[in-house]
């Protein structure tokens, strides 16, 4: 495969009549972990719906590994690669951990299987202490692990990480960080949508930065840490 592992290329995107996104560009290197900064309802999780299919571009698509998937059915955008976790933590309250983490398991599109329970537990050593308990009955941060091991387990080419530090206490949040960084260490592809530019500074290889439902910067992560002028005019509440 040459040039990127996943690119937006123009894509419209609507919600009924509404306009949401205009025209997005975006494209993800493999190995990079790419940060979609913006403000609330700048267009972010929009986009990261786009890429998984749940909210299908009207113009423009989404090519993954050099396929167009924009179109296809959002299960079927799943089996190409694309391993998407949610901001609202989607877990299966009723069944345990380890069930959960059964529930997400399949090989990647060319038959891969990096990813299985043995090394879950062995890169989230948390979740491995409660396999038997309840989804339900972790907190939010077990619940926001729990949720990206269980995406990992269907060994996908890119992990889409929407809002991973959202509504966490900040000892969590550094944790979920210090994960981010374990994963991108072991060269997973990660797009990960952030309110929280701190957050992103220290784990993320590259930036872009979404305003009124357009890329409006992009750039690696060392030459948004120096731009006070991009960070005060489209990240600063």
């Amino acid at each position: 495969m040459s040039g990127p592992l996943l690119e937006i290329q123009g894509a419209d995107v609507f919600y009924g009549a509404s306009q949401i996104l205009f025209g997005i560009e975006l494209a993800v290197e493999k190995g990079q972990t790419m940060a979609l900064l913006g403000r609330n309802g700048a267009g972010k999780s929009t986009t990261f719906k786009t890429i998984a299919g749940l909210a299908p571009p009207r113009h423009g698509r989404v090519v993954l590994a050099g396929t167009t998937v924009s179109g296809r059915a959002p299960y079927r955008i799943a089996r190409a690669g694309i391993g998407y976790v949610p901001e609202d933590r989607q877990v299966f309250p009723e069944h345990s951990v380890d069930d959960n983490l059964i529930v997400g398991a399949k090989r990647g599109a060319s038959g891969e299987d990096h990813w299985n329970r043995t090394r879950i537990y062995e890169v989230f050593p948390l979740l491995a202490g409660m396999r038997d308990r309840m989804a339900g009955r972790l907190s939010g941060g077990e619940q926001q692990m729990l949720t990206i091991a269980r995406t990992l387990m269907g060994n996908p080419d890119i992990l889409l990480l929407d809002e991973p530090s959202e509504g966490l206490a900040p000892l969590i949040v550094q944790a979920i960080g210090e994960l981010i960084r374990t994963l991108r260490g072991m060269g997973v592809t990660i797009l990960l949508a952030e309110q929280n530019m701190h957050f992103c500074l220290n784990i993320a290889t590259h930036a872009a930065i979404i305003d009124k439902g357009q890329i409006v910067y992009r750039s690696t992560i060392a030459e948004l840490r120096d731009n006070d002028a991009i960070k005060q005019r489209y990240l600063a509440v």
